[in-house]
């Protein structure tokens, strides 16, 4: 089974991470979260996003980005920024995939990403806007992964409840 991990660097707003967990939560993503956090993990706002869903969730923290990679040294890794320079979708996500997503009011560090030009990628939007919301993106990012392996494992057809057919 092909494995898609999301990794957050250093959030800030429970909300969003509570929603993201919940995306990973439903989709089988692993979810890394980079120290230092703007909240505590037993924020309620950040249980509340989550709902019940956080027995499904596999969740690693990490006190900083060299903690990380000294202990995922063969990742695919990709950084979603608005500065980057590649359509996401214009991307084939091999297995092992990485995922990266910034801070809420600073994205990625610029040294990250200059490192990385190659795999840092973009969701496209008018000029005028600045960037979308984190856990939208991350949704948006994840479904495209899957959709590109073929959604595995997922469940593809949902039935009615109220009638039986």
């Amino acid at each position: 089974m092909s494995r898609l991990n999301i990794v957050l660097v250093e959030p800030q707003i429970p909300q969003n991470t509570g929603n993201i967990a919940r995306t990973c939560a439903a989709t089988g993503a692993s979810l890394h979260l980079i120290k230092p956090m703007g909240f505590t993990v037993d924020d309620k706002k950040l249980k509340r996003a989550g709902l019940d869903y956080w027995y499904l969730l596999d969740i690693t923290y990490y006190d900083g980005l060299e903690d990380f990679y000294s202990k995922h040294p063969d990742g695919n890794f990709f950084y979603l920024t608005t500065k980057g320079t590649h359509i996401y979708s214009d991307v084939e996500f091999p297995d092992n995939t990485y995922l990266f997503f910034g801070r809420e009011d600073a994205g990625l560090p610029e040294e990250l990403l200059k490192a990385n030009p190659d795999t840092s990628l973009r969701i496209p939007m008018i000029g005028e806007a600045r960037s979308l919301n984190l856990s939208n993106t991350v949704a948006l990012t994840v479904y495209e992964v899957l959709r590109q392996w073929g959604f595995p494992d997922m469940l593809c057809e949902g039935k009615l409840t109220k009638f039986d057919w």
